[in-house]
């Protein structure tokens, strides 16, 4: 978010640079998403208001079962103010899965394209709606299982979100039985294809990508990395060699498709040709093909999707370490680890605005990294609540969505 003038340093707690903030109820880890003046986000409410949310570093595989009724909302705020526009209720009833204890029933960010809000709450479906809180249609996708492949009655979450393609809303559906990626209409939610995959379940986002030559719609999963058309939904390319957990969304940049996984012993980071077909893995010892510009087999993230900023990659681990490639070639620059006790852990994506890389730790502090060859701390700033969310950066604003709250920060005059 260049030329937007992205703050540096703010403290919630002490409303340094604090626009405003206001309070969401429920347990979310859906990002906010922006459309000029309104800010949206989703969430899911307990009715008894037992939510239990586990952050930090640990292996447990165990679920959460909330037997209380739930109410899964889309909320409406005011960029400029933080003022709940409008508030709407997609469904209400017990939540037909389990999760995990750092998982939440909302962890699909929406997705907008200005005229229409796209929400996803898994098992509990796929809800259109206008700008202004219309509903304009729900769609049933079957129960979402997403769990332990080992054992599948670990539920852990569905989180993929969905994404909005010209007049389609594309969700990547990993889940235990039945594993499928679909297009639905923007306008009346209608099924236009359905695409089954062998997959077990996964947790990124797809990508699409468009130029004068190709359309691609990229997913990430544990069995493959595909490449598909995204009109159709026939498959264009696949690839091997990936984590038996996949969670970071792929993404283009400088010309090519950069795909990472980080769950041990396999953590694998490609940079893929757009022109890719086939299937283009790596055979044993290749660190490259003609379709794999450059890999790693070790440095991919486990939960963060990693992001290009100029000329560089930049990968930050599940436990704050931060690593800079050549984004072209693949060469190492540095390795450095976020300072303090308030960043032991990271599951947001990093942003990018003005030369600076923004890095949100889960104990709810936001480290300012300068872009480039150099690594150099700019600043530390405590929001004073769990952040497991994307932050999101638009005309001067820093908005980010906590545990408990959504905070808009800027340069306060």
């Amino acid at each position: 978010a260049d030329d937007q003038g992205a703050p540096v340093q703010w403290n919630v707690e002490t409303k340094e640079n604090v626009l405003w903030k206001t309070s969401i109820p429920g347990l979310a880890h859906s990002s906010p998403i922006v459309w000029n003046d309104k800010i949206f986000v989703t969430t899911a409410v307990n009715k008894d208001g037992n939510q239990e949310l586990r952050i930090g570093l640990y292996g447990d595989v165990d679920s959460v079962q909330e037997n209380s009724e739930c109410a899964w909302r889309v909320y409406c705020l005011d960029k400029q103010t933080g003022k709940i526009l409008w508030k709407r209720t997609a469904v209400e009833g017990v939540p037909q899965v389990k999760r995990h204890a750092k998982s939440s029933y909302a962890n699909a960010t929406p997705a907008t394209d200005g005229r229409h809000v796209v929400a996803c709450f898994g098992s509990e479906g796929l809800y259109g709606y206008d700008l202004n809180g219309q509903l304009l249609w729900k769609k049933d996708i079957g129960p979402l299982n997403s769990g332990w492949f080992y054992d599948d009655s670990y539920e852990w979450g569905f989180a993929s979100s969905p994404i909005i393609y010209r007049d389609l809303v594309i969700v990547q559906c990993d889940v235990q039985v039945d594993p499928f990626i679909a297009a639905y209409d923007i306008s009346s939610g209608k099924t236009i294809w359905e695409t089954p995959r062998d997959e077990i379940p996964s947790w990124g986002t797809p990508t699409v990508y468009e130029d004068a030559n190709r359309a691609i719609l990229i997913t990430n999963a544990s069995r493959f990395a595909r490449g598909y058309d995204p009109v159709t939904g026939d498959e264009l390319w696949r690839l091997s060699g990936q984590s038996e957990i996949s969670v970071p969304t792929p993404f283009v940049a400088h010309g090519l498709i950069f795909v990472s996984n980080g769950y041990r012993p396999i953590q694998p980071i490609y940079a893929i040709r757009l022109d890719a077909r086939g299937d283009i893995s790596l055979k044993d010892g290749e660190n490259e093909n003609e379709h794999i510009v450059w890999s790693k087999q070790k440095g991919g993230p486990y939960l963060p999707s990693p992001i290009v900023y100029g000329d560089y990659l930049y990968v930050c681990t599940k436990n704050g370490i931060v690593s800079c490639y050549e984004a072209m070639a693949g060469a190492m620059i540095y390795r450095k680890r976020l300072r303090g006790n308030v960043g032991r852990s990271f599951s947001a994506a990093p942003v990018a605005a003005d030369g600076k890389l923004y890095f949100t730790s889960e104990e709810g502090v936001v480290f300012v990294v300068r872009a480039g060859p150099q690594f150099e701390l700019l600043s530390t700033n405590p929001i004073g609540e769990y952040c497991m969310a994307t932050p999101a950066i638009y005309e001067g604003v820093f908005i980010i969505r906590t545990e408990k709250s959504v905070i808009g920060i800027g340069e306060v005059p």
